[in-house]
């Protein structure tokens, strides 16, 4: 699994229980939180406050479908959970632990590596470089915001906007598999 956030703003629709401030985007909106497949397929999805952190964001989606965890036989290899260099997993470990002590005979935590200013200035790129296997989170980000109702949060309480970010994955899986015409 590969899991990011991404901050979004709120239009004049959004109600104050939907409203934060995310300091390190500078937004002032909701943080959509989600956990994808190695096709950036989702997993999981939901929405918070900007103003909460990645790593509670995760510890929420995660608490929230525990029992997909739960229902994991030991005997298969750990869930890897591939993060960028927002999460801290030794926190994640310590708060995870705490709601289902075996949670972690099943995942694993992985950061991905941040590539260097020289490595890029060999590479010769320079500002946003994709990471090996983080690009395909990054991917689902740009599908969403084919969804024009999801370049900005029109809607009133997180679980409307948990539930459009839901019809707009729907929605392309769907067309994925209906035979082109």
């Amino acid at each position: 699994m590969i899991i990011d956030s991404q901050a979004v703003k709120n239009t004049c629709n959004a109600s104050i229980e939907s409203k934060g401030f995310c300091f390190y985007k500078s937004t002032n909106g909701i943080k959509r939180h989600l956990a994808v497949d190695t096709l950036g397929f989702p997993f999981f999805t939901h929405c918070t406050k900007a103003s909460v952190s990645d790593d509670a964001g995760l510890i929420e989606i995660l608490t929230l479908n525990i029992d997909y965890f739960k229902s994991k036989p030991l005997n298969i290899p750990k869930i890897t959970l591939l993060l960028d260099n927002g999460y801290h997993p030794e926190h994640l470990t310590k708060e995870l632990e705490k709601i289902y002590p075996e949670i972690m005979t099943k995942i694993k935590f992985e950061l991905s590596e941040k590539p260097s200013k020289a490595e890029k200035k060999a590479q010769g790129k320079s500002g946003f470089v994709p990471v090996k296997a983080r690009w395909v989170i990054e991917r689902s980000n740009a599908w969403m915001e084919r969804c024009k109702i999801l370049v900005k949060n029109f809607e009133r309480s997180l679980a409307g906007a948990t539930a459009k970010l839901n019809l707009c994955f729907i929605r392309l899986m769907i067309r994925r598999l209906a035979p082109s015409s």
